[in-house]
Order: C-alpha cells, then structure tokens, then sequence
C-alpha cells in the first residue's frame, strides 16, 4: 500500500472528475489516496507522499499558475518518488493531439516547467456550454469553430477516455 497524493487544478470540474475516478480505482487497489485542489492560497508539501500524481487542465491553451506553483515549491521531492503529469484539454479530442508526444498544451508544460516527470498522460476534457458563463461560452465556440468542433448552443460532448483514466490507475498502482 502506497501513500498517493493527486493534486489537480481545474477550471471547469472535469479535472477533479478525472481525479476522483482515479481516487476511487487506486484505494479499491488498497492505496492511501489524499486528493487536493491547487489554489492560490494552498501550500501542498509532496513529501509525506509516496507517489505524487498532477492533473492539469487547460483553458485558452494555458495551465493554471498553481500547477507551475506546486512543481517548482516540490521540484526535489517529485524528482525522489514515482510521479505522473496528466493534462486535461479539448484538443485531445482529435486523435492527432491525444498522446503525450503529440499533445501541444502537455509538451509546452513540461518544457515551461524544465521538470521531467516519469509518467505522463492526455485526456480529452468534456465540452458542455451551458455550464460555462456567456464570454467563455461565446470563445470557446468560436475556438470549436475554427478547429471544427461543435458549435451549438446546447452541446454537450464528454471527450474524456474512462478506459484510459482506468488504465492510467493500473500504471499508477503499479509505479
């Protein structure tokens, strides 16, 4: 049984989704799972962890500065333990842009972060405009537009693999 830390930083929710399933598969797997949101005014010392995983998602093709935050206040600790990075985007959803070799948002993130994890993961994110405030419902149709994605008011399109996340859970269980 391992001590595993999940530290996400989400924008819409779907992140933490990701994280909680993960939760869920590694302590029916007898881990010791915490599962914390990074934020601006939460300090999170990887150290009393065994593994550390870190779910990032991406809005407008930026992760949020936490994760940046968390990586750098825990460089040392990450680079002594087993750890995984895992981003959450819609690009994911085109085949072309789902692996982390092909991901454009996960490769500039770990080159901005000059930190090398040992696992890395893409998962599509879930597309829903009717939970995202009118700005964000207005750009985010016009990014779908122009990358040929659905457009209507009243979409909602979950682009998230389970069988990944599920699959990522065995890798992590066994890390």
């Amino acid at each position: 049984m391992a001590k595993i830390l999940i530290a996400y930083s989400t924008v819409d929710g779907q992140t933490r989704r990701i994280c909680a399933r993960l939760q869920q598969l590694l302590e029916a797997r007898s881990h010791e799972v915490t599962l914390v949101q990074m934020t601006d005014d939460r300090a999170i010392d990887a150290d009393p962890f065994d593994k550390v995983i870190i779910g990032a998602s991406v809005r407008y093709g930026k992760h949020r500065r936490h994760v940046h935050r968390f990586v750098a206040q825990n460089a040392r600790k990450l680079d002594g333990k087993p750890n995984v990075l895992f981003t959450v985007n819609l690009v994911a959803r085109k085949p072309e842009k789902s692996t982390p070799e092909t991901n454009p948002y996960l490769r500039k993130l770990v080159e901005e972060l000059q930190w090398r994890p040992d696992h890395t993961a893409v998962f599509a994110g879930r597309l829903d405009y009717a939970r995202y405030g009118f700005w964000d419902r207005q750009i985010i149709r016009l990014i779908m537009k122009l990358t040929g994605g659905p457009t209507a008011p009243d979409t909602q399109v979950e682009y998230t693999d389970w069988g990944q996340v599920d699959a990522l859970a065995e890798r992590i269980s066994t890390l």
